[in-house]
């Protein structure tokens, strides 16, 4: 796969349970202080014991400055696009830019009709969030919005406010339509964890967000690439996702950079996360940037 030159950079998926808010928190300031760039927040609304995702970043900005925060991702059925639009441009207003909007159609029209939502079809779902993207495009560049489509209907919303930076809207998908419209109209592909997409099945969605972004006259440069990577920072011997010692996730991380084209890796620790994130600040992320940069030079 082509690496397209993009900055490497680093985040940290945090658990929005509410009987774990203050080890949220700490861990949510550990992070900004380590410079990771990203505070990632799952949004799975119908789990009783989760906290609203929105919610849950505001709080978190008011206690942290410098690093963004990305919805990882929004269920676009549960969250309109007008609205969900407004709520990215309002928190990119009080954070002076700090918010990412990562989407997605929804985990299954289950958990979409559990909460009231419609249930619609695979195809439908497709369509819902191809239009979502270009509806959220324009409104949050404070354009006046009217769209008729198959699966919405906007008669005149007044986008606004503007953020003092564009809010990038990246895309969570992993089947070939929803890659397609990713490579037609997202910012960014958030790949599923590295246990659902392994390595070895990237290079083809990868292929699939190229001819997409091709076909609608864009440069697949101009799509980010997002990976989240569970696993745990230490011996090997067992364990769900990546683990092993930091020589391990430095060598694999670089590998899935330049090799894979990833740009962005978001850690989910699978055990003491304030002990896994300190190895990963230290010792891992600047030992990732420094042979990313060693192998572009030598390219």
């Amino acid at each position: 796969m082509t690496d397209h030159g993009h900055p490497i950079t680093f985040g940290l998926s945090l658990d929005p349970s509410a009987d774990t808010l203050a080890e949220t928190r700490h861990l949510a300031r550990a992070a900004a202080d380590g410079g990771l760039e990203y505070l990632a927040v799952q949004d799975h609304a119908y789990q009783p014991g989760h906290l609203d995702t929105w919610t849950l970043i505001s709080h978190l900005a008011a206690e942290t400055g410098r690093i963004s925060f990305l919805t990882d991702v929004a269920d676009l059925q549960l969250r309109p696009p007008a609205m969900l639009a407004k709520a990215g441009a309002s928190l990119g207003v009080l954070t002076g830019g700090r918010i990412v909007l990562g989407v997605g159609g929804g985990p299954s029209a289950d958990a979409v009709a559990a909460m009231g939502g419609p249930r619609r079809s695979g195809a439908e779902t497709i369509t819902y969030v191809a239009e979502s993207l270009q509806i959220m495009r324009r409104a949050l560049a404070g354009e006046a919005v009217r769209f008729h489509g198959e699966q919405h209907t906007v008669e005149g919303y007044a986008g606004g406010p503007v953020p003092p930076a564009p809010v990038p809207l990246w895309l969570g998908g992993q089947r070939p339509r929803m890659l397609a419209v990713a490579g037609r109209y997202a910012d960014g592909w958030i790949s599923p964890l590295n246990i659902y997409v392994p390595p070895a099945e990237v290079p083809g969605r990868q292929r699939i967000i190229d001819e997409a972004a091709r076909a609608a006259g864009r440069e697949p440069a101009s799509v980010r690439r997002i990976y989240n990577v569970i696993g745990a920072i230490g011996a090997p011997g067992g364990g769900t996702g990546l683990v092993g010692d930091v020589r391990l996730w430095v060598d694999t991380l670089t590998s899935w950079a330049v090799d894979l084209g990833f740009d962005t890796f978001v850690f989910w620790p699978t055990r003491s996360p304030r002990s896994q994130l300190r190895a990963f600040t230290d010792r891992v992320v600047p030992a990732v940037r420094e042979q990313v940069r060693e192998i572009r030079g030598q390219r």
